[in-house]
């Protein structure tokens, strides 16, 4: 069995992972409240050094970020979010320092296979390594892949090197009798159940408001109808198409850039099967056009923000003033501005697609400041010009009376909804001690509300159905046999849900059972690991703040 994993996994990883990462791959972009975030580097030639990674450099972070997603997809079972990404990647940067600093060799081709077998990946619902789950797996993604078979043994590799220091760093685990019931009745209680569903949309409590609620509900609310701070500019537009031209790339210049960025140009699906063994030449050719294209597209937009900013220093260099002199400029230099429609500066301006960058620009300009630099956008570069600032403002009844009834008969219709709740679960509960049957209890309780019911087949939290909407699963929290929960909500506020616990079977509490053992064991390890993420993120945040210093320093 070993064996057979380690053949499959070495022939067939490049395959599966390219898979994640191009279906995952995110802008890693990142803060980290206090701490410095990753990314940013400075105009000049900056060394920010975490544990050997430069944050300074893009394709530094870019390595160690994408091996973190590799490495994180497996270790969960599926994709995390970008703070979470962002924490694991700092902290698993940490954990193979140390690895380094306590001389820890590298794993061994068995504690690969181990580490494998351990991966929520391809665990079975009872936490065990399942090889046909994973065969199936690995077919479907038979076709697609640009990883190399070098990465994936690197990140495994390091992955069980970490894994290593995690346990040498880890508290002793203890666990309380309690924290395992209460997790097996969680995970393992068999439900069936019905449920009783309430269209949000459909519903009408038939609500009409008189002027005077109206008005009340704008006095009480008029926060939500503030106008907040604008700005209005002008802008001259550099669009990068009229710079494809200049700087055509060489061939060489194409393949260095794919070499640099392969992530971003996957291959085609072959028509047969791909060979095992990798071929980077034809990789390339099969994506050359669209490398080319994207090379020539930066290249372009570099080109436009030049041009950009040299018009900006040009206002600079000959004290350009507003009016008469700004105008005179820009004819001899045969530019024409156009206009944006006020904008926020959380919305951006919708011309040029939203920008949160061009609006942090425009609300740094003024009457003395009137000019922003170069500013990159989709298209190519744009310098802006202030006409006016707009103050937040209340406006008045009469410009926003339409908007305000709206909120206010929603805001009603809310507040009713939830007494229908409350009205229905009481009916339910009533006729179903009288004996009715759901169906015919939900059928009389709803009157003139249409109540959509639907049975479950017997499920636990572990194997939930698919079609089951979350809000139900979490009523079951509160729920005992023959209980009916509140209407609970789904999270898009659309639907209902009434929740009849037709029968509720707990399982066996024993301490001597195996699925007992098998989640002590299992909280043991997490509460042991708390110890190990504590330490890490302690050396995490020291580093951050020494790499953060010493950029500073070298930077003034």
């Amino acid at each position: 069995m070993i064996s057979w994993i380690q053949r499959t996994f070495q022939r067939h990883f490049r395959i599966i992972f390219a898979v994640l990462l191009i279906g995952m791959v995110v802008p890693f972009i990142f803060t980290i409240g206090s701490t410095p975030g990753i990314g940013r580097a400075d105009r000049h030639e900056v060394i920010r050094d975490y544990f050997g990674h430069n944050l300074a450099s893009r394709d530094d972070v870019d390595r160690m970020v994408g091996d973190a997603r590799i490495s994180a997809f497996l270790q969960y079972g599926t994709s995390i979010s970008s703070d979470q990404l962002q924490i694991y990647a700092f902290q698993r940067a940490a954990a193979l320092h140390y690895a380094d600093e306590m001389h820890i060799p590298p794993a061994t081709p068995g504690e690969i296979t181990n580490f494998i077998k351990g991966l929520r990946m391809f665990d079975e619902s009872d936490g065990q390594f399942d090889v046909t789950r994973y065969d199936a797996f690995r077919k479907g993604l038979k076709t697609s892949g640009f990883l190399s078979e070098a990465d994936v043994a690197r990140v495994l590799a390091d992955d069980a090197r970490a894994g290593l220091v995690e346990r040498l760093l880890s508290g002793p685990g203890y666990v309380l009798p309690g924290d395992v019931k209460t997790l097996i009745l969680k995970a393992d209680t068999t439900w069936a159940i019905s449920t009783a569903t309430v269209d949000y949309a459909a519903y009408d409590p038939g609500i009409n408001l008189t002027d005077a609620e109206i008005l009340k509900f704008f006095t009480d609310n008029s926060f939500r109808y503030t106008v907040p701070p604008r700005v209005s500019v002008d802008y001259v537009d550099f669009p990068g198409a009229e710079f494809a031209a200049q700087d055509a790339p060489t061939d060489a210049e194409v393949r260095e850039y794919y070499d640099a960025h392969p992530g971003k140009f996957p291959r085609p699906p072959p028509a047969k099967a791909p060979s095992v063994k990798p071929d980077a030449a034809a990789d390339f050719q099969a994506v050359e056009p669209q490398v080319r294209a994207a090379l020539q597209r930066e290249r372009a937009g570099r080109s436009a923000v030049k041009a950009a900013s040299d018009l900006a220093y040009a206002l600079y260099e000959g004290k350009v003033t507003r009016g008469a002199s700004l105008d005179a400029f820009l004819a001899a230099h045969k530019l024409k501005t156009a206009s944006l429609a006020p904008f926020t500066r959380d919305s951006g301006p919708p011309e040029l697609g939203g920008s949160r960058e061009i609006a942090t620009a425009a609300f740094g300009l003024n009457a003395d400041r009137f000019y922003s630099e170069g500013i990159p956008t989709a298209g190519g570069a744009v310098v802006l010009f202030w006409k006016e600032s707009l103050p937040a403002h209340q406006p008045l009844l009469a410009d926003v009376r339409d908007k305000v009834r709206a909120d206010a008969i929603d805001d009603m219709k809310r507040k009713r909804f939830i007494e229908l709740g409350t009205t229905l679960r009481a009916a339910l509960a009533r006729r179903l001690k009288s004996g009715e049957s759901f169906d015919k209890a939900a059928a009389e309780a709803g009157g003139g509300v249409k109540l959509t019911v639907k049975t479950y087949p017997p499920f636990t939290f572990r194997s939930q159905p698919h079609d089951i909407d979350q809000a139900a699963i979490g009523a079951l929290d509160r729920l005992d046999k023959g209980g009916v929960s509140e209407m609970v909500t789904s999270a898009d506020g659309k639907l209902g849900f009434l929740v009849y616990a037709a029968d509720k079977k707990a399982p066996p509490l024993d301490p001597s059972n195996a699925r007992y053992i098998q989640l002590r064991d299992q909280l043991a390890m997490t509460y042991a690991r708390t110890e190990s993420y504590s330490i890490l993120g302690e050396i995490t945040d020291k580093e951050l703040k020494r790499s953060d210093t010493s950029a500073k320093k070298a930077n003034p």
